[in-house]
């Protein structure tokens, strides 16, 4: 089984953690002053790089700024589709500069980005996967900013609405197996609970065969994963779903990030995808 799936090289955007801390609390994870050990996340991090480089994929990174210890989550500044960037919005304060240090490296880089007038935070809450891009409301991302994604893009996108504020972000609740690139079928992992009944039988009606996970597999950060279509970059604490994922004809690449689980991220808060 696991020969049947296909790594397909992907271009990732990133952010060193040289001004990671926990300065304020915006989420459940975040305790206001937890000491975080600059060398060891530091070193998480580069792991994550290096296993990103050794499957095969390209790694840009962005300059961190002082006074932004959560530049570091570089899925949140944007989305980044056919080589169009959606930028962010964010709903704190406290890291609405963010957006205009990625907006630069973006447009140095020779991409235009649209800002959304709306709160919106990137691949937090906006998943593309096959013919949509899934959307997350609730604690972050607005409704108004989904309509204009939909019509930024011209892609049909669904709202789901998140109601645990410990899984406040889409990508803290769901992630793509397969993104349905090139006629492959479109797939993804999700906690149910995480999610409002409507949106609950949304997801049923459109990924039938997803895989299901528990609160104990995104209490891990387990949903918080990168997949490539056959390697998926996941947290070695969500064992269990490592183990289903592996029964699915996946290859789970541990990562240890938990030195940003403080901070309420993981591998898919640290890393933005550009599509082009």
């Amino acid at each position: 089984m696991p020969d049947s799936r296909v790594p397909r090289p992907r271009r990732f955007l990133v952010c060193e953690p040289r001004h990671f801390a926990v300065q304020y609390a915006i989420n459940p994870w975040m305790r206001e002053d937890t000491e975080v050990d600059p060398d060891l996340a530091r070193g998480q991090w580069e792991a994550l790089i290096r296993a990103y480089r050794a499957h095969g994929h390209t790694v840009d990174t962005v300059e961190p700024v002082a006074g932004l210890p959560d530049m570091v989550f570089a899925a949140n500044s944007a989305l980044v589709l056919a080589g169009r960037v959606f930028g962010s919005f964010f709903h704190a304060p406290q890291r609405r500069a963010e957006s205009v240090a990625y907006e630069t490296w973006f447009k140095t880089a020779g991409f235009d980005v649209h800002r959304p007038e709306s709160v919106c935070e990137g691949e937090g809450d906006l998943v593309p996967v096959g013919r949509y891009v899934l959307a997350g409301t609730g604690f972050r991302t607005t409704v108004d900013a989904h309509r204009e994604v939909q019509e930024f893009f011209g892609v049909p996108t669904i709202g789901l609405r998140l109601v645990d504020p410990y899984f406040y972000h889409l990508d803290t609740a769901l992630f793509v197996l397969d993104d349905g690139h090139d006629g492959r079928e479109a797939n993804i992992v999700y906690y149910p609970q995480a999610f409002s009944p409507g949106s609950r039988e949304v997801l049923a009606r459109l990924f039938p065969d997803a895989v299901i996970a528990t609160r104990e597999d995104a209490a891990a950060f387990g949903l918080n994963s990168v997949s490539d279509g056959r390697h998926v970059f996941i947290s070695p604490r969500a064992e269990a779903l490592a183990g289903r994922l592996a029964r699915h004809g996946y290859v789970p690449v541990p990562v240890d990030l938990s030195e940003f689980h403080k901070a309420g991220g993981g591998i898919k808060c640290c890393t933005q995808e550009i599509r082009s």
